[in-house]
């Protein structure tokens, strides 16, 4: 079952809820008892990692893959060098 952030805009009241996606959603507080109980916005308590997503999905910001060493230009000293 999801959980669910709520919190109440007059006493401050903040409370996570676990609830089906089915169910109709709270709106009296439990603390103050006024129904100004909101549900907020949250981000997602997991992250989608293997093959098969997007490169740009849940990326770390810190870990970048090692930049690939480029291959070395031939020696033209000896006049060998391929017409470019």
């Amino acid at each position: 079952m999801p959980i669910y952030t709520y919190k109440c805009v007059s006493c401050g009241f903040a409370q996570d809820e676990m609830q089906k996606m089915s169910d109709a959603l709270l709106t009296v507080c439990p603390s103050c008892g006024k129904a100004d109980y909101a549900k907020q916005v949250t981000a997602a308590g997991f992250a989608l990692k293997g093959t098969g997503w997007y490169a740009t999905d849940f990326k770390d910001s810190g870990s970048k893959p090692a930049a690939k060493p480029e291959a070395a230009a031939p020696a033209c000293g000896t006049g060998a060098c391929p017409a470019l």
